[in-house]
């Protein structure tokens, strides 16, 4: 909950502008003292208890997500690593380098900083996280190269609490920056956020935050699932993709082709069979239909949409109104669905397995119809483009019948109001928090130490500004530590030329009474003693002096304090003529009967929110044990690299001379493993094998045989009972499946690029046997399985 979410209508605000008229710094001070009512630490309550449950899960999500963003780096950096690898284009000092990203960090070895050092990195990185001008600069400076590296430091570490008002709103100030250079260096409307750069790069890291994760399950995850149980329904609208389906059929039913249907015919000749149109029609209309469905979802899901992503679609509108006047409100919306759906639906649509919202990956015409699904609502959110895809015209009555629909959700999506004023409140804040700290690796620190210095001359070209004296003063950047080495350290926060705040009255005495001061603390004692003396919340109405009085005489030392203080208030603001003893304080009285009704409505919000982050951790630590998986996959063909080396050092793959020691040393004659016998019923109920043509009455019949000559190479031979020879059999090299497979790796996690090329094509991270089709993933699992022991 934002620390200053108290809206003008509630009962404390309400009731507390009876009190006075109140400037816009007055009505902050008194959400302030509710929010040290609300979560006072020394308050053992229901709510307090709830709250610290529902902070301790944020802290974690928070953690998590960081784990996750890393494993996903590695993930991608291995994948291109290894790409070169199945190329034969690497050699063997390079393939060790490629083996330290499977190191896991020791907490224990690595240089620490002196204290000297840390006490100017807390300086450098408490200025660079309240003033977000400086990261939004460096990061339209770096490459897209470098951007990964240090959207992990900005969006995971210096604002990485992601359920905190004061981080989220310098996150969001700093994107306000971005986009506003974006706009002001773009030279062509078309162009805008659509291309793959840093700023894209971290708007689309920002969707994957716990906030837009837990948005995406809550909204899509029902409806996807829905949807990929029907694993039969086809609905290929594609006429090339439909007639070679069709006369597959004819010829499996009658064992021959009829000489009007040749193969391989022309687009245009399959769109104007009679049949295929036929077969088409009805698929078009159950199409338009579960887009509407899908379409529908999003648009009633609009209040749950994330506040930081709506306030971005806001930036978009605004910036883009003020850049070009004279864009059409449809060209407006064009571009928030570029960010809303491009961005942020669609991936989570076309890979719901890559966002945990589906369990494996769904079976391939579901596939495919999600994958339609989503090129419909981008087509609605965007001028529509059927160029490379015919087709897909036949659902234009979809754009057409829904244009106007989108036009205003996305137009709605961006009426959210700002937060400048409480960001304001909490800086104050900030400088009176003793505790306010970061979780960063040593490699973050010295990457953005590194990346600052490289900058320095346009990031700061004065030499008394703040940020070049502390970069001065830090000298060069040490260089990053080894993998192994690169501990987490807890970095404290403390700002060198602001003067820390010891209290809230003596931040804001020039601009709030202390008669007023003196109101709000009093009343903030009283909810707080309210709370902690038992039953005292059970008596209506409060009476006030009893409460201070029994406060005050109880054994615990801290109500004592309390109470003994509160009495004294009391008496002030009676002398002030502010409340009277004689009509037992009702004002006061009141507006603690407000807050504390406030209160108990906001348990039961602190028990529903709890409830729905526990199902995005859950989903967030699934995603992490799923990538940790891929990454084993990955050790198993490295393992089998460094065992097949050849003579040539360039190379990857193949028997060998292996390097021993610095001396060549020719290998062992490779010893034939298998074969290794699994039937249909094996491997499908492993998940092995995703689809099967062949006949239910046959699959007891059908066996595997699987057999690897030579280290890295493997024969898989499909057999029928009864048979001497294999009806199919398959060379593999373990290249070939980590290229599929590798394949699959980019798709998860550069979701937005491949989004946009899957378009194009069908997945690729399928083995087709003829017969059957296996997961390749699975099926590398069950090489290491068999034979990495062997």
């Amino acid at each position: 909950m934002s620390a200053f979410s108290e809206s003008p209508s509630s009962p404390g605000a309400m009731s507390s502008r009876r009190l006075t008229n109140r400037n816009t710094n007055r009505y902050s001070v008194t959400a302030l003292f509710s929010m040290a009512a609300e979560q006072d630490v020394e308050v053992e309550d229901d709510l307090a208890k709830a709250q610290k449950r529902l902070r301790d899960l944020k802290s974690r999500i928070s953690a998590q997500s960081k784990k996750n963003f890393v494993l996903e780096r590695d993930v991608r950096y291995l994948d291109s690593r290894i790409a070169l690898l199945i190329q034969n284009r690497m050699a063997l000092d390079e393939q060790r380098e490629v083996e330290k990203h499977l190191e896991e960090v020791d907490p224990t070895e690595g240089h620490y900083p002196d204290e000297r050092k840390l006490q100017q990195y807390s300086n450098l990185f408490f200025l660079l996280q309240s003033e977000p001008r400086h990261v939004a600069a460096l990061c339209r400076l770096v490459s897209l190269s470098e951007i990964d590296t240090l959207l992990q430091t900005v969006m995971f570490t210096l604002y990485g609490n992601q359920y905190e008002s004061r981080e989220e709103h310098l996150l969001l100030t700093m994107f306000q920056s971005v986009l506003s250079a974006q706009f002001d260096t773009a030279t062509e409307f078309g162009s805008l956020l659509r291309a793959n750069t840093p700023v894209s790069r971290m708007m689309t890291t920002y969707t994957r935050r716990g906030p837009g994760q837990s948005y995406l399950k809550s909204v899509l995850a029902e409806r996807i699932n829905s949807l990929i149980e029907h694993k039969d329904l086809n609905l290929e609208i594609n006429p090339v993709k439909v007639y070679e389906q069709m006369i597959n059929q004819i010829e499996e039913e009658t064992g021959s082709l009829p000489e009007n249907l040749p193969r391989g015919v022309a687009p245009e000749t399959a769109a104007s069979n009679p049949d295929v149109q036929a077969i088409i029609a009805p698929r078009l209309t159950m199409l338009m239909e579960i887009a509407n469905s899908f379409l529908v979802t999003i648009i009633d899901s609009m209040e749950s949409v994330p506040y930081g992503i709506r306030w971005i679609c806001k930036q978009i509108r605004s910036l883009t109104r003020r850049k070009y006047p004279e864009a059409t409100d449809y060209a407006i919306c064009s571009l928030i669905g570029g960010f809303f759906f491009l961005r942020f639906i669609n991936p989570a649509i076309v890979t719901p397995q890559a966002y945990m919202l589906v369990e494996g990956v769904p079976a391939k015409h579901p596939r495919r119809t999600l994958t339609l699904i989503a090129k419909m609502l981008q087509n609605l959110a965007n001028k529509p483009s059927y160029a490379k895809e015919a087709y897909m015209m036949t659902l234009n009555p979809f754009v057409e019948n829904n244009k106007a629909r989108i036009n205003q959700f996305l137009n709605n999506l961006c009426e959210v109001g700002d937060f400048y004023e409480t960001l304001e409140m909490d800086q104050y804040m900030a400088l009176s928090k003793k505790d306010l700290m970061i979780h960063i690796t040593l490699n973050e620190l010295y990457n953005t130490h590194s990346l600052i210095l490289q900058h320095i001359e346009t990031l700061s070209p004065n030499d008394k500004q703040h940020l070049r004296i502390l970069t001065d003063e830090l000298g060069p950047a040490p260089p990053q530590v080894p993998r192994k080495e690169n501990r987490t350290i807890e970095l404290k926060l403390y700002s060198r030329w602001e003067t820390p705040v010891q209290d809230i009255q003596s931040a804001f005495a020039d601009t709030v009474s202390s008669s007023d001061m003196l109101y709000m603390e009093t009343k903030s004692i009283f909810v707080q003693l309210i709370r902690s003396l038992p039953h005292a919340a059970e008596k209506r109405p409060y009476n006030l002096a009893a409460i201070a009085e029994r406060a005050a005489t109880t054994k615990d030392s801290t109500l004592v304090r309390k109470g003994i203080k509160v009495k004294e208030m009391l008496r002030e603001l009676e002398e002030l003529k502010i409340v009277e003893r004689v009509d037992g304080y009702k004002l006061m009285q009141e507006e603690v009967g407000a807050e504390l009704v406030h209160l108990g409505n906001l348990r039961e919000k602190v028990l529903l929110e709890t409830k729905s982050l526990e199902a995005v951790y859950k989903t967030i630590c699934d995603h992490n044990n799923y990538m940790r998986s891929q990454l084993e996959q990955y050790k198993a063909y490295l393992q089998n690299v460094r065992l097949t080396a050849s003579k040539d050092k360039g190379a990857s793959t193949g028997v060998g001379v292996v390097t021993v020691g610095g001396k060549e040393k020719k290998p062992a004659k490779a010893t034939v493993l298998g074969p290794y016998r699994f039937t249909h019923a094996q491997l499908e109920k492993e998940g092995i094998i995703v689809e099967s043509n062949v006949p239910d009455n046959r699959r007891p019949n059908i066996y595997f045989n699987i057999t690897s000559p030579t280290p890295g190479t493997f024969i898989i031979a499909l057999h029928y009972k009864g048979r001497e020879k294999a009806i199919l059999e398959m060379d593999l090299k373990i290249d070939d499946l980590l290229e599929k497979v590798g394949f699959l790796f980019t798709l998860v996690y550069s979701t937005v690029d491949i989004y946009l090329w899957l378009q194009q094509k069908d997945n690729k991270h399928l083995l087709d046997l003829e017969y059957v089709q296996l997961n390749v993933p699975k099926v590398l699992g069950l090489l290491k399985k068999v034979f990495a022991k062997r």
